[in-house]
């Protein structure tokens, strides 16, 4: 890999890919219980659904700047061009920290070559994101190619998700309190979308067959060629329902490729257990 890739673990992506593709892996953190935790490191999404489950509110914060500062010195001393392909700036203050870091090594090594990229998406349609990147750089692409193929991928990244119970909304303020008690009884879940890098909801869906038959068709009105591409599907801790979403998108549109990932205890941390999305390119590259 002439290009180094880097990326957080917002990306859902399991730490195993990177060391097997030469990437660096750059952890977010998590506090449960009073314990500081790496996410993707030293705690996955299963422990942090169980403690959930059990009650516990897990908080999570940035990368530090002191971990960004050990990477990109690191990347400086080598002289390893690289590309940092980041979280959403509007969901984090990862991409911020990392920007004022790369700001701070360059004044010790002004010959630090690293691109940062705000991805504008989150979980599993970022982690499509970071392997695109990955792909252009084990096929020895120039840094250009590879930041525009990461642009285009960033800009017609699609986000579709739900939740299993809004109070896990609610903790993190997306929705009230209150709304998330009545939702619960009604068995209203909630559809929604990330635009601009932002979470935006789209539309409240009574019942589990409504919320399968309105996904469908936004995923017909909004993307392309969904038999051609891969489409990402990642859960809270529920491979069954991922499955089946898997098998009602193959029959609805002949896909064949599929990434499915559990979501991360970052990420897992705000969306809950039972979260399911689907990730699909409303645009394709030439």
């Amino acid at each position: 890999m002439t290009i180094h890739i880097l990326a957080d673990s917002a990306c859902d992506l399991p730490l195993s890919y990177f060391k097997e593709n030469g990437a660096t892996f750059i952890p977010l953190e998590l506090n449960l219980e009073g314990k500081e935790y790496a996410d993707g490191v030293d705690i996955q999404g299963t422990t942090v659904y169980q403690a959930m489950r059990n009650g516990a509110a897990p908080k999570t914060s940035q990368v530090s700047p002191e971990r960004f500062q050990k990477i990109f010195t690191e990347l400086a001393q080598k002289k390893q061009s690289a590309v940092y392909v980041a979280f959403s700036s509007n969901l984090s203050g990862t991409y911020q920290t990392a920007c004022m870091i790369r700001e701070q090594v360059l004044e010790e090594y002004p010959d630090l070559d690293l691109d940062i990229i705000d991805s504008k998406c989150a979980s599993l349609g970022y982690g499509l994101v970071v392997k695109r990147a990955v792909e252009l750089a084990n096929a020895g692409a120039s840094k250009n190619d590879i930041i525009d193929g990461v642009t285009f991928h960033c800009q017609h990244m699609e986000h579709l998700f739900t939740v299993e119970k809004l109070e896990y909304l609610a903790r993190g303020g997306r929705i009230s309190k209150t709304s998330a008690v009545v939702g619960n009884l009604l068995n209203i879940r909630p559809l929604l979308d990330v635009e601009d890098g932002k979470l935006i909801p789209l539309e409240k869906l009574r019942g589990k067959k409504k919320l399968f038959k309105r996904t469908l068709e936004l995923m017909r009105e909004r993307g392309v060629d969904l038999d051609k591409q891969t489409i990402g599907i990642s859960h809270g801790d529920d491979i069954a329902s991922a499955n089946e979403w898997k098998e009602a998108i193959a029959e609805e549109f002949g896909t064949t490729s599929f990434e499915i990932e559990m979501v991360g205890a970052v990420i897992g941390a705000h969306s809950g257990p039972g979260t399911i999305a689907i990730f699909f390119l409303n645009k394709l590259p030439n």
